[in-house]
């Protein structure tokens, strides 16, 4: 008996499907079938045929095409994309044709006319990553491609993907929107020109007690506060540096996904009433050692050390400090080691966002207070728990909370003009008081004091946002996503601002990415279902919208209106026209 030897072959693939097209079907479906049939003669085959493609499979509203080139394939597919939006420019947006395409580079097995294996699966995975008129290609893909064709890929990292045990890294391109919106949408884009980037990994406790840990972790977020403020650098906040907490990841690795060039890594050591700081920066490009530093000092001269570590990174990637920084850094000071402790316990206990870590959080920094009256940041951070307690109907909050938070942001600014957070605060509370303009200065201040400060990005976004400025809180957004890819809520209202824009294929797209970080957002599932609802999908509005109510049963669209502070009343409700315009009674 013989056996019939498999043929094998190195190919790319392309997969394409039309987003929404059960939804198309559903409106009409004589037409729907038409039209699916021209664009497929008319615009795609011609297309396909010029870059000498074949398509080997057609599975309704998709297909598989194989090319003998991974750069043909790319080609083809970015040709595809704007010929089918060139093919819709004058079609209302509920009934257009739409397509994800995924690209791949990958071994496949031939039967006839027909190809299977893991290469044609993972072009399927992929292309179900794809934004809406978008194209995205795996690492093989994105290879082949250096400096062979004019558009630019957004790196997107890896993504976990059903029945494939790897995760997929992939690359994602979107068109029409603004570079800098896309390739946030989209993923990490390239470090930024003319300023050295650098992330700070957690450093690592080796104080021989596991319960030390937040003492670590502490400095780690002090010294990135502390590098933050620096004009001249670029730097990755706390949200996403610590995503690598517990790690030992390859540093060249760390750089490609959070892009940036440098990374420093350390440790530290607490025993007594003394510190040890160990400190080495790392080229993310080479994975070389540029330096290392032990610093051994009295924890009451904590801050003197992190401004020590500062100095060091700014010379040693030769960055000049402007007057009004180096006025900042003058006497740093010492600082009682008991209310340093506190203040860092309670940083940790109020990112737990629980009633109980809030009323616990609180007590830490009174106590700081009363030991150290002195320092700004406690006031800072007790403003925002009162905020917090107010907007989340936390223990027993009343307006009173709201008051009580913008008098303690206000004594943060008093007993320290030069302290980001205060200002940070004072925005936040002013916006909620629906005192934007006042607010607005405040954020622009936490901006100026810290340019490396995502969060001062995000409230100043927040604001432009309340005030109708939609296309300025985009693009500050965006920029706070560049400075923490890990933060979730940065897309969340990165895709609110582009939905009350009309953007509706980017403010999806925005919307999905929250949702695979943080999948259980009442918010982001009810936007996404007025988005639905707003483009005619009606089905998918009403699903939308069921699992809103699931993950937060009492979610009201009235109280929503009731607190969002928008300049324009009737946004919201607007907003939440696609709703019942998809048959729900709110």
């Amino acid at each position: 008996m013989t056996t019939e030897r498999i043929q094998r072959r190195l190919v790319a693939i392309l997969a394409a499907d039309v987003v929404g097209y059960s939804r198309l079907m559903e409106r009409d479906e004589a037409a729907t079938l038409t039209e699916l049939k021209m664009r497929w003669s008319e615009v795609v085959e011609p297309i396909v045929a010029r870059h000498q493609g074949r398509i080997f499979k057609r599975i309704g509203d998709g297909m598989l095409v194989e090319f003998g080139s991974a750069v043909a394939a790319v080609e083809c597919a970015i040709e595809l994309q704007k010929a089918m939006a060139a093919a819709d420019e004058d079609t209302p947006t509920d009934r257009r044709f739409v397509l994800r395409i995924g690209v791949h580079l990958g071994d496949v097995m031939v039967d006839g006319s027909d190809l299977y294996g893991d290469g044609v699966n993972v072009a399927s995975r992929i292309e179900g990553l794809a934004d809406p008129g978008g194209v995205a290609i795996s690492d093989a893909v994105h290879e082949h491609l250096r400096g062979r064709i004019g558009i630019d890929f957004a790196d997107s990292g890896s993504h976990e993907v059903k029945n494939l045990e790897r995760p997929l890294h992939i690359w994602t391109w979107s068109p029409g929107a603004p570079a800098e919106t896309a390739a946030a949408i989209g993923g990490i884009q390239p470090p930024p020109r003319g300023k050295p980037s650098i992330a700070v990994l957690p450093f690592d406790n080796m104080s021989g007690d596991p319960e030390q840990g937040y003492f670590a972790d502490g400095i780690t977020e002090d010294i990135i506060t502390d590098l933050s403020k620096v004009s001249g650098l670029f730097v990755i906040a706390r949200n996403s540096s610590f995503a690598y907490k517990g790690q030992a990841p390859d540093i060249r690795k760390v750089s490609r996904e959070l892009g940036v060039r440098y990374v420093l890594e350390g440790s530290v050591r607490r025993f007594a009433s003394r510190i040890r700081i160990n400190a080495q920066m790392i080229d993310g490009t080479t994975g070389g050692h540029l330096w290392a530093e032990r610093y051994d000092r009295d924890i009451e001269d904590v801050f003197a050390v992190q401004d020590e570590v500062t100095r060091t990174i700014v010379n040693a990637l030769q960055v000049t400090l402007t007057a009004s920084e180096e006025a900042q850094r003058e006497n740093p000071g010492k600082v009682d080691p008991e209310a340093y402790d506190l203040l860092v316990r309670a940083r940790h206990t109020v990112l737990q966002l629980r009633p109980e870590a809030a009323i616990e959080a609180r007590r830490m920094l009174e106590r700081v207070i009363e030991i150290d009256p002195g320092l700004a940041l406690p006031y800072a951070r007790l403003s925002i728990i009162s905020f917090a307690e107010y907007v989340n109907e936390w223990n027993g909050a009343t307006p009173d909370n709201l008051a009580q938070a913008l008098e303690l942001a206000q004594k943060a600014i008093e007993t320290d003009e030069t302290e980001p957070q205060g200002h940070i605060s004072l925005s936040i509370v002013l916006s909620w008081m629906r005192r934007l303009d006042e607010a607005e200065q405040a954020a622009e201040r936490a901006v100026a004091l810290a340019p490396n400060f995502a969060d001062a990005y995000t409230g100043l976004g927040n604001i432009r946002d309340y005030q109708g400025r939609h296309e300025e809180a985009a693009a500050l957004y965006t920029r706070a996503y560049r400075l923490d890819p890990q933060f979730d809520m940065s897309l969340h209202f990165l895709g609110r601002a582009l939905l009350a824009l009309g953007r509706f294929d980017e403010a999806e797209t925005a919307f999905r990415r929250r949702l695979t970080m943080t999948p259980r957002s009442d918010m982001s599932r009810f936007y996404l279902a007025c988005l639905y609802g707003l483009t005619g999908r009606y089905e998918e509005a009403r699903r939308s919208w069921q699992e809103t109510l699931e993950v937060n049963p009492g979610f009201s669209v009235e109280r929503l209106k009731r607190i969002l502070p928008y300049r324009d009343p009737d946004l919201v409700d607007r907003l939440a026209g696609g709703l019942r315009d998809a048959g729900i009674a709110l």
